[in-house]
């Protein structure tokens, strides 16, 4: 019998009924219809979106060669920006928020700022709005990293928006586990119709590859039959095991990126495929988000336990996880070494801030040299409990008491 193992994040299962090769369903209108916006732009992957759009930046701004973003992210942003000839620079976190610091933001925005990136990490929706007020004295534009936060949406004195939408320029990552899911893929946003013309005349000079599309397809494929409690035992459960057996915890949080980035158009097969699950999503993101209030109050009740909520106000995000931030770097590793290899739904977002890999210092330049306390100190203390329906309530009872004896408070 297979070994149990909930996902670490919550994605979208996938149906038998979506796999059907036969059909007209369109994934961009779909989805365009569903966050509300004119039209959206199909990518292979969330990364090659972000290639899309700085090279479509760079070229309305050649003079400017700068990116700002958080210190603590995915490490392919690092090399995305690598990719178009561009430099980096990093920037501290709040204290109080998982999202760029107000003031240093401003001190790093200058004449070679191009663009800044504030990042919905895990669908903790960031301040958009104090992105915007700092790039645009410098003239620089605003690109949503809402990879992980597709679904989540900000209130605005005229309604709702999708995040994504505030900037001049979002993407949303259709990778496994950030809900909906076509293995790979990405969605390029922007308010701008002007923009939006630049980011499709960009978009057709990507070429196609059967290569890769036949690889993604059989993944995808691999994806809805696997992607189930025992099945992720095998395809997630064993490979995460041989890396923590090995001290590998950039492995075993799948932050091992080379520099090579696939650009091809999204398949029509996947495509349709996202478009039939697409029609379960708001129900989902419902029952998710439901969950996660729940669990969320019931952890909130441990000392030293700090639920990371939105950086910006009337925000609704989506719940992929639940993030904590435990009181010492010391308890949250031992709940880590402990539990991560145990099926229980414990990972990290990402194991350190983007100079403590060493791997990609090749695409830092500079930027390894920059000062991020507080940035290393969520890095060190930040932890991610899968918030799938799957992982039930016999489960997370057990991982909530194992939380509550590594904070101390379940010690008596």
């Amino acid at each position: 019998m297979l070994e149990f193992a909930a996902p670490p994040t919550a994605g979208l299962p996938l149906r038998l009924a979506d796999l059907r090769p036969w059909g007209r369903e369109e994934l961009a209108p779909a989805l365009a219809q569903w966050l509300g916006l004119a039209s959206v732009q199909l990518t292979c992957s969330g990364t090659s979106a972000l290639l899309l759009a700085l090279r479509t930046l760079r070229a309305l701004e050649p003079q400017r060669d700068e990116v700002i973003v958080p210190a603590y992210t995915c490490p392919l942003v690092a090399l995305a920006v690598a990719r178009c000839g561009l430099r980096l620079r990093l920037c501290d976190l709040r204290s109080d928020a998982l999202d760029m610091d107000g003031d240093v933001l401003r001190s790093l925005c200058g004449p070679q700022t191009l663009a800044v990136l504030p990042t919905h990490l895990c669908g903790r929706v960031a301040d958009v709005a104090q992105a915007m007020a700092c790039a645009r004295v410098v003239g620089a534009y605003v690109i949503e990293d809402a990879a992980q936060a597709l679904g989540a949406r900000v209130g605005l004195p005229h309604g709702e928006e999708p995040v994504g939408w505030q900037g001049h320029i979002g993407f949303y990552s259709l990778a496994v586990g950030k809900g909906l899911t076509t293995f790979e893929g990405g969605v390029l946003v922007a308010r701008d119709a002007g923009l939006r013309a630049a980011l499709a005349r960009a978009g057709e000079q990507v070429r196609p590859s059967r290569l890769w599309e036949l690889r993604r397809s059989l993944e995808l494929l691999g994806y809805a039959a696997l992607y189930r409690p025992q099945g992720l035992g095998l395809a997630y459960g064993m490979p995460l095991k041989k890396a923590l057996a090995r001290g590998d915890w950039v492995a075993a949080a799948g932050d091992d990126f080379d520099d090579f980035i696939p650009q091809h158009p999204l398949g029509r097969w996947r495509q349709r495929v996202g478009a039939r699950a697409l029609q379960r999503l708001p129900a989902f993101l419902q029952q998710t988000a439901q969950q996660a209030a729940g669990r969320c109050a019931r952890l909130a009740a441990i000392p030293g336990v700090e639920i990371v909520g939105h950086a910006c106000a009337q925000a609704r995000g989506t719940w992929p996880v639940i993030l904590l931030r435990l009181p010492t770097a010391a308890a949250r590793n031992a709940l880590v070494r402990r539990h991560w290899g145990d099926g229980s739904g414990l990972s990290l977002p990402f194991v350190h801030v983007l100079p403590d890999y060493g791997r990609y210092d090749h695409v830092l330049t500079s930027a390894r040299c920059d000062r991020l306390e507080r940035a290393r100190d969520w890095a060190a203390r930040l932890v991610a409990i899968s918030n799938s329906p799957w992982l039930d309530e016999a489960r997370f009872d057990r991982l909530l008491f194992q939380i509550a004896i590594s904070t101390g408070a379940g010690s008596a």
